[in-house]
């Protein structure tokens, strides 16, 4: 099967997952507003800026002229997630426990759920799907998966409390919160897995910005977050007015 082929099969294979567990139309009224209300929005913003798809050869644009290049950023991030996620839930270590088992199929789910969100939002000024890049992830091992997963949320927790300031829709700011909230929880939880009662030990993450002192989270700029998150993703990430 070629990889274009097989990257639409698996595409159709999560948004199946996604319909029959979540269900789309229940995500969008969770959040707070609608994908279709936030697409006009969107449509509006586009035509009086003259704003276009941000994508360019060679790989994805992030412009951070607005708020749209911010939703698109986290958009990008939650693609990375949720193909992680997907991979694990699908096949996971066998020494994982039923509980392990059951709590990433759960959070494949949420990362599932927060990618179509954006994708719908944004509809056509969202980049396209990036090309992931696992090669340096055991997904056989316990320990791998697990730091990976520990790794790819703190990241998250990070990247939306670093652009959070850059939203100037109170709409977009109230969805991010909501989002990185539960990025906050999955983080949480992934660090107890591997050592129980390290959930909020903020000196872990005071190279993404944690102030233990003021206890305050892990805050990166965008771009100190794609430069780890590149590892990850072969398609290349242009970034403009940042």
């Amino acid at each position: 099967m070629k990889n274009n082929e097989l990257e639409t099969k698996n595409e159709l294979q999560e948004k199946s997952l996604f319909d029959k567990t979540v269900g789309r139309r229940s995500f969008l009224q969770y959040a707070g507003a609608g994908a279709a209300g936030i697409a006009l929005v969107a449509a509006g913003c586009k035509k009086d800026r003259g704003y276009e798809n941000p994508t360019m050869n060679g790989g994805a644009t992030l412009d951070f002229k607005d708020d749209f290049g911010v939703l698109n950023y986290a958009y990008a991030l939650e693609q990375l997630e949720a193909a992680f996620y997907v991979k694990v839930a699908s096949a996971p270590p066998s020494s994982f426990t039923a509980a392990q088992k059951a709590y990433f199929q759960d959070i494949q789910f949420h990362e599932i759920a927060h990618r179509e969100f954006f994708k719908a939002a944004l509809s056509t000024a969202a980049i396209g799907s990036l090309e992931v890049d696992f090669s340096s992830i055991d997904f056989t091992s316990a320990s791998s998966v697990l730091a990976t997963a520990m790794a790819f949320e703190d990241l998250g927790v990070s990247a939306y409390n670093g652009a959070g300031s850059r939203i100037k829709n109170a709409t977009y700011l109230l969805l991010a919160g909501k989002i990185v909230s539960v990025e906050a929880r999955h983080a949480a939880y992934v660090r107890d897995l591997i050592s129980n009662g390290t959930f909020a030990d903020l000196n872990s993450l005071t190279s993404l910005g944690a102030d233990n002192a003021k206890g305050l989270d892990a805050a990166l700029t965008p771009d100190k977050v794609l430069a780890v998150a590149g590892k990850y993703i072969k398609t290349k990430i242009n970034v403009i007015n940042l």
